[in-house]
């Protein structure tokens, strides 16, 4: 029997599992503050890694990064109605400017004190960038406006879990207007295969992409697409989303432009966006009993070397032999960038600074002893398979020279070998051969293992159709995720309504 690094399994209790991987692995922690969370130096490494290479991306696609306030006057919501109406119960409002002493030895809103107009603490920014391109475009010349924000939002959720739905969270949202809505929708289409293909290449997250039905659209939008990912526990985290708005907003926030012809239009815009919920599914995907496991291109420290040191003379020969190995690592590329090596220096033991690395996940940790500096090696752990067949550490001892030799490719296998075990789990697991209802049922019965999801005929079926499926599917604590891209056509009956489908939709659980 293998004894794991966290004092929880997967298969004992996922949900516990989870939150044991983010407090070993030093990610995050609670602030004292319901649904708000401290993010810590490895997580939010883990995020700025992210923030980096994703930010190079949206750039890459012509867009330019700017800043808007965190508070949003009330009015601004109040133009958009269906907006609102999809917000209002998570819209945190301040009313007051000032505090005062309550006359008890605490503090009060100063009644004299109060707005004129309440604020809301950002939950989305349609509304207040709405605002500003009204004020930016006046021409068909000033189109299209492609901008992107990373910032903090706020939704006072009711039933938080750290990263995946807390009450704060960062992330980045995107906005755009055009001319028309042909090439909004190319722009929206264009921003999900972004997410996609960043989740898979950058994350190792293999994902399903497609749109979303109507009820799961983002308020006020016209479609809504999004990419799907499954966690090991079957259920589906929704990791990205990019939404088509046609006019809607545009007319409330009157966003209008004179065309070529000297008419004036409504313009066309679009809004997407990735949260810090990623690093959720980037734990539920990749991590394993012994706590997380970082893919390479996001990780903080790819490389961590960690010197075997025991108060003895040799100890200084050691370090310098970690440093030199340190410097070397360093002058090498992978994925188009220079190696992260870390030298672990903390006065702490061996065995416990690596336990702590593959808690961490670190990629790749290396161990350096007083016989490995003799003989001029390295012994190597790979975070991706920590154990042998016989349930012993994976610990394998190679010449220095050939680990830097072999270092960037190292990382790009691991970076290939969690993209492909996370691809084959989702692959094994979606179901295509259900027909009926009762299929369903019996799927995601009572005590069902990892039920995974279900891909079903389906005839879009609007009103108080979709509105009885949705009920249906809601006694079952299911949902649909979307309409997948690359699902087959469809071909029979939808399995809801009897009528003849149009497309096939994921049906799963999901956080």
């Amino acid at each position: 029997m293998i004894k794991h690094a966290l004092p929880v399994t997967r298969e004992a209790d996922f949900s516990a599992w989870y939150q044991s991987v983010i407090s070993e692995a030093d990610l995050a922690e609670e602030s004292g503050v319901r649904g708000c969370m401290v993010i810590r130096p490895w997580g939010y490494g883990i995020w700025e890694r992210i923030q980096r290479l994703l930010d190079d991306q949206i750039k890459a696609t012509g867009h330019e990064n700017c800043y808007f306030p965190l508070f949003i006057p009330l009015s601004y919501f109040e133009k958009e109605a269906e907006h609102v109406e999809g917000f209002a119960k998570e819209m945190a409002v301040v009313t007051h400017h000032r505090l005062v002493s309550n006359g008890k030895g605490g503090l009060m809103p100063d009644p004299e004190a109060k707005l004129e107009e309440p604020l809301v603490v950002r939950p989305t920014s349609e509304t207040v960038i709405g605002t500003a391109f009204a004020r930016w475009v006046q021409s068909w010349r000033d189109l299209p406006v492609l901008i992107n924000q990373w910032a903090n939002v706020v939704r006072w959720e009711m039933r938080t879990r750290m990263f995946l739905r807390t009450s704060e969270f960062l992330w980045q949202e995107g906005h755009t207007a055009h001319a028309s809505a042909d090439e909004a929708r190319e722009e929206t289409l264009k921003m999900l295969e972004v997410y996609r293909s960043f989740a898979e290449d950058c994350l190792a997250l293999p994902v399903v992409a497609g749109e979303k039905p109507e009820n799961e659209r983002f308020p006020g939008a016209v479609a809504t697409y999004s990419i799907e990912a499954m966690m090991q526990d079957g259920k589906a985290l929704q990791a990205g989303t990019s939404h088509f708005l046609g006019t809607n907003f545009a007319s409330a926030q009157n966003i209008r432009f004179q065309n070529a012809a000297g008419e004036l239009e409504l313009a066309n815009t679009t809004s997407w966006g990735v949260s810090t919920r990623l690093i959720g599914g980037v734990i539920m995907v990749h991590g394993d009993d012994d706590g997380l496991r970082v893919p390479p291109r996001i990780a903080p420290w790819q490389v961590v070397i960690v010197p075997m040191l025991r108060d003895a003379p040799e100890d200084a020969a050691i370090v310098d032999y970690c440093k030199a190995l340190q410097k070397e690592l360093a002058r090498l590329s992978a994925f188009g960038e220079p190696v992260r090596a870390l030298l672990d220096l903390k006065p702490a033991k061996a065995a416990t600074k690596r336990w702590g690395w593959v808690k961490k996940g670190a990629p790749v940790i290396l161990e350096v002893g007083g016989r490995d500096v003799a003989g001029g090696n390295v012994s190597v752990v790979r975070r991706d398979r920590l154990y042998r067949a016989d349930g012993k550490l994976d610990s394998q001892v190679m010449p220095q020279g050939d680990f830097v030799g072999a270092a960037a490719a190292m990382l790009e296998s691991v970076q290939a070998s969690l993209h492909a075990e996370a691809r084959a789990r989702l692959e094994a697991n979606i179901a295509r051969d259900v027909t009926d209802f009762a299929g369903i049922e019996r799927a995601f019965a009572e005590g069902a293992k990892n039920p995974g999801w279900i891909e079903v005929q389906w005839s879009r079926p609007t009103g108080a159709a979709l509105d009885a499926v949705v009920e249906r599917l809601k006694a079952l604590k299911l949902t649909i995720r979307n309409a997948p891209m690359t699902a087959a056509v469809a071909d029979g009956a939808c399995l809801f309504t009897g009528a003849p489908a149009v497309e096939r939709v994921l049906v799963g659980r999901s956080y």
